[in-house]
């Protein structure tokens, strides 16, 4: 399934870049009309979040895992549940980035534009900075946060899978991380314009994502339909 949803998606876009260059060279009066290029519809997002119990167990997994994998993937867990931040932003992230004086955490690199894969600045949750704090001593002022030896991780998705496994939670990727910190957020009652902006994203994916999640869903609607009178 996992293998027709990635070839559903790449058919998607090559489809999206060649109307693209339709509508360019019609533009440039190099084509008379544009013929329509039909997209398939995008494949629904996946609803799966971890729970409190689940996230735990996760955790427990990675900090007791052999090797070198115990020294990073725990830190990498709690930032990806704490910050929701897309996996790319926090193995990219150096020491830099982060100001541990004053909480806060800029995920867009010094000199860097914004993509549509906007990444956030947001003050530090209390219970990751101590995590982060200790993890400062390990590292210089330049080295990447999450490393092994000092040096980048490229990706932690054969050590996540195993801490998966180990832990007894399943269909479960590094993305998933940021959907649970959404999820959790929403399930506490935070608004979805502040869930967008911790997550730095539009309110339109926010809503889709996370509205559901909310404790005031449909609520003024529900309450509406019940003083009708029929």
């Amino acid at each position: 399934m996992r293998e027709r949803a990635k070839s559903h998606g790449t058919m998607r876009r090559e489809l999206g870049v060649l109307r693209a260059a339709l509508n360019f060279a019609h533009s440039e009066g190099r084509l008379i009309y544009v013929p329509p290029v039909l997209l398939p519809p995008k494949t629904p997002g996946k609803d799966r979040w971890l729970t409190r119990r689940e996230a735990a167990m996760l955790l427990n997994a990675a900090r007791t895992a052999s090797g070198p994998v115990r020294l990073y993937l725990p830190l990498f867990i709690l930032m990806g549940l704490y910050t929701g931040a897309r996996k790319s932003a926090i193995l990219s992230l150096r020491w830099p980035q982060i100001d541990l004086e004053n909480g806060l955490i800029d995920f867009l690199p010094p000199g860097e534009r914004q993509s549509n894969k906007r990444r956030a600045k947001i003050p530090i949750p209390n219970k990751l900075l101590g995590h982060l704090k200790r993890a400062r001593y390990r590292g210089s002022d330049l080295d990447y946060v999450i490393h092994r030896d000092g040096k980048k991780i490229d990706d932690v998705k054969h050590s996540f899978a195993s801490a998966c496994i180990k832990a007894e939670v399943f269909e479960v990727t590094p993305h998933t991380l940021r959907h649970t910190c959404g999820t959790w957020l929403a399930q506490q009652g935070v608004s979805l314009f502040e869930i967008g902006g911790w997550l730095g994203q539009s309110n339109e994916r926010t809503v889709e994502l996370y509205a559901h999640h909310h404790p005031d869903f449909l609520t003024n609607a529900k309450q509406a339909l019940e003083g009708r009178q029929f």
